[in-house]
């Protein structure tokens, strides 16, 4: 028996076994060469070049930065890697990359966003279908490629068209009873995937092997700037802090123009190189308990307008673990009676260690990091000296800043519900 007939036989959500193109794939391909596939994603074209031997699963999450597919078995016999691959739903660790040319792929990331949840997310959440999380990309994938081929299906069908993906803390009921419910909203057929565009999905920096060390490794000689790229994808981290702060906004606009000094205000950061044009090499580490990174990498700053008080900068940085982070910055300063108000978004991309932390730890901690950034801008802007210095951000400080942050919201939403 193979594995894709012990797969099939857990579920429905096996695709039939893909036959590469003999026109866009290589016959034969050395193991160490790379193959140049490209294919659609979530709506958007994407191209990589990945080791003949590389599977989906790890063409999307090391090379788009895609890491809602979560990776189980690796056999083909969990189902936490769903993805729909042409119309039909498969695992994508049971496919390799090469043998995707041309191919349309819809991950979990397309399914809807955070403002526009697709009926079946919704769902999930109201009906608590989901404890670890970690079946949950799976589970969506499965239910969405079940409802579309099979609408109206009836809940007495659910647990064994659904057997195809496995839950470890054994959910199911709520599972069952979230999608038994989409069943019954949409008899005709299930909505589409709400967040599919067009831009061109830009693969993330290749992640390497290395080891991370203590964050402190040495910087290689800078050969100039380069060009960064910031992926059209979903962000990993969306952050947006408004801070309240006593300096004047000339005050603050003194130091924001002072792209050294602006750079000693945020926790573990350092100014590495100016290569001029507003274009620099820079450092930030990163310490929460054990894990200590180390991100190397560019940083340029693409509009900074006097008149408006308002930063915008690129940046795009490595870790020697495999880690990266790629995103934008943009920081305006409003007036606020004596005061200003310190308004930062940024939208951040990551892979390797730090974005697996989770989605909330890691965007608790980068928002954590953004405050702290604020407070030591109005610090230095006020003649003071901002506690947070070039050391990498205290994990036990930082822990419980998160904890009293985390109550204050738990409070403020009871005494809304009051």
């Amino acid at each position: 028996m193979t594995i894709r007939s012990i797969a099939s036989s857990l579920g429905h959500t096996i695709a039939p076994s893909r036959k590469p193109r003999a026109e866009d794939v290589p016959l034969r391909v050395a193991a160490d060469e790379a193959v140049t596939v490209s294919f659609t994603v979530n709506g958007r074209p994407a191209t990589v070049q990945v080791a003949p031997r590389v599977t989906l699963s790890d063409a999307l999450r090391d090379h788009l930065g895609l890491t809602g597919t979560h990776i189980g078995c690796e056999h083909g016999v969990c189902g936490m890697c769903t993805v729909i691959v042409d119309g039909d739903a498969a695992r994508a660790c049971l496919l390799l990359a090469c043998q995707l040319e041309g191919s349309e792929i819809i991950t979990v990331e397309g399914l809807g966003k955070p403002d526009d949840l697709h009926p079946l997310q919704a769902s999930f959440s109201d009906h608590h279908a989901l404890q670890c999380g970690f079946c949950t990309p799976g589970m969506l994938m499965s239910s969405y490629d079940l409802l579309k081929h099979k609408p109206g299906i009836s809940a007495e069908d659910l647990p064994d068209q659904m057997s195809g993906v496995l839950c470890r803390c054994t959910g199911y009921r709520h599972i069952m009873d979230a999608v038994a419910d989409v069943s019954e909203s949409y008899p005709g057929g299930i909505p589409g995937p709400r967040n599919c565009g067009h831009a061109a999905l830009l693969p993330r920096t290749s992640t390497g092997g290395g080891s991370a060390g203590d964050g402190g490794h040495e910087i290689a000689a800078a050969e100039g700037p380069k060009e960064i790229h910031v992926p059209q994808s979903e962000p990993t981290v969306t952050i947006d802090v408004a801070s309240e702060v006593a300096a004047s906004v000339d005050e603050l606009w003194v130091v924001i123009d002072d792209t050294e000094r602006m750079a000693r205000c945020l926790p573990g950061a350092e100014l590495v190189d100016d290569f001029g044009d507003d274009k620099y090499l820079g450092r930030i580490q990163v310490a929460l308990g054990p894990v200590k990174l180390s991100f190397v990498g560019d940083i340029h700053v693409t509009e900074r307008d006097p008149d408006s008080h308002s930063l915008r900068a690129l940046a795009e940085a490595n870790d020697p673990s495999g880690g990266t982070v790629q995103g934008v910055v943009q920081l305006e300063i409003d007036p606020s009676g004596e005061g200003s108000i310190i308004n930062a978004h940024a939208e951040m991309h990551m892979t390797g260690r730090i974005a697996q932390f989770g989605r909330s730890l890691a965007d608790d901690v980068s928002n954590d990091m953004f405050n702290q950034f604020t407070a030591a801008l109005d610090a230095t802007a006020r003649g003071e000296e901002p506690e947070v210095g070039g050391a990498p951000p205290s994990a036990v400080k930082m822990a419980t800043r998160l904890v009293l942050a985390r109550a204050r919201a738990l409070v403020q939403r009871i005494k809304r519900k009051e």
